[in-house]
């Protein structure tokens, strides 16, 4: 099989595995939706994912003609997380909502414009294509730093409940499908954070087999921990945000928060 149709078949793949874990959020802005409000939830990852599809889309654009499967599934990326921007504009209330305006206005529009900037007028042909396949890599590498605080989660409070192992799969997939993807069609910075990506997502699903029948000592009166919040999916999504990175799951600057957020919520349900 030649290097064409392999490119093909890992890209093809990828457009479909990446699509899925797009849609991982739905069901959160369906609760948004029903309640009018968007409770504890953040803009952060959606924003990101936004903006590392755009960067996406923008250096594909410099591989003439080759990066033609990138472009389609971060179109469709960019289309979905701006529908989600917007649901949470809508039911946000007055901070949460100036806040992501400012995010988004400084980070998607004039950070985006920024790097158009600087690649257009300061370089040229390969060279373009080496800045911005460089800045994709290191802002896919920060994404891929989200799953770390979901398994020191998972580690310390021995329980797999903010990670369901079928988003952890789907985003191992998404990884190893643009990794194989990125070989096929010999671009570095395609394959490179994929590998990281890859690696995370399978720690992660053996974390799940680990825990996931792990009986810690607990009062008879203790109740069993509550099922999956939203907020899971929201934290890994954002390096799957990055389809052609492997989205993972999402690396945000507010995964620290939200880490804590968890073990609050872990440890006042031991404690009931």
């Amino acid at each position: 099989m030649s290097l064409n149709v392999l490119a093909f078949t890992f890209g093809i793949m990828g457009n479909i595995i990446s699509f899925i874990v797009f849609l991982a959020p739905v069901p959160t802005f369906v609760r948004i939706c029903k309640k009018k409000s968007i409770e504890g939830f953040q803009s952060l990852p959606y924003v990101s994912a936004l903006f590392s599809a755009m960067l996406w889309i923008y250096y594909a654009m410099q591989k003439d003609g080759s990066g033609f499967l990138l472009i389609t599934i971060n179109a469709v990326g960019c289309f979905i997380e701006t529908i989600y921007i917007i649901l949470f504009i809508t039911y946000a209330n007055k901070k949460a909502r100036i806040s992501t305006l400012k995010v988004l206005g400084l980070l998607n529009f004039l950070g985006f414009a920024a790097i158009i900037l600087v690649c257009e007028l300061l370089t040229k042909g390969s060279n373009r294509e080496k800045v911005l396949g460089g800045i994709c890599v290191g802002f896919s590498v920060c994404v891929f730093a989200a799953p770390l605080s979901i398994m020191r989660v998972v580690i310390r409070t021995k329980s797999v409940e903010f990670m369901p192992f079928s988003l952890s799969l789907f985003l191992t997939l998404s990884a190893i499908t643009w990794l194989f993807y990125g070989l096929a069609i010999k671009d570095f910075y395609v394959a490179l954070p994929n590998i990281l990506g890859a690696f995370l997502g399978a720690v992660q699903m053996i974390l799940y087999v680990i825990f996931k029948y792990y009986k810690a000592p607990k009062p008879d009166d203790t109740e069993k921990p509550k099922t999956v919040t939203d907020h899971s999916i929201d934290m890994v999504k954002l390096a799957s945000t990055t389809p052609a990175s492997g989205d993972l799951a999402a690396h945000q600057t507010h995964g620290g928060d939200l880490e804590g957020q968890m073990e609050n919520k872990v440890s006042n349900q031991i404690q009931t």
